[in-house]
């Protein structure tokens, strides 16, 4: 996975996602590592003179503004997404879907946790 990344950033560097640049190695940027099926955005923000520190950039399906998450773990947006009703723009338990997570099976001699 990691050499189809970068081999990505050797083919896309210099593109514009917004008024950010996609990362590129030893410079600062934008690494999208999620998407949603109404093709909302989310992305970390790096920059490689401060490692470390990576705020979550996302932005909803419409051409609206990014949103810059800088106290924010991806984990911790992730969580807000799915479970909190009043995380606008981006949050979907206000939708009251259900569960919709069904785990794998445990073939091949794996056991559950």
């Amino acid at each position: 996975m990691i050499t189809q990344w970068r081999a990505g950033l050797c083919v896309d560097r210099g593109t514009t996602v917004g008024p950010y640049e996609e990362y590129a190695p030893g410079g600062k940027g934008v690494v999208t590592w999620g998407c949603t099926e109404w093709a909302d955005q989310y992305c970390w923000l790096l920059d490689a003179e401060r490692p470390g520190h990576c705020p979550v950039l996302a932005r909803s399906h419409d051409p609206g503004p990014w949103y810059r998450y800088d106290d924010m773990s991806a984990s911790e947006f992730l969580h807000r997404v799915l479970a909190d009703a009043d995380f606008q723009p981006f949050g979907i338990a206000r939708y009251e879907l259900g569960v919709t997570f069904v785990p794998g099976s445990h073939g091949d001699g794996a056991e559950a946790l």
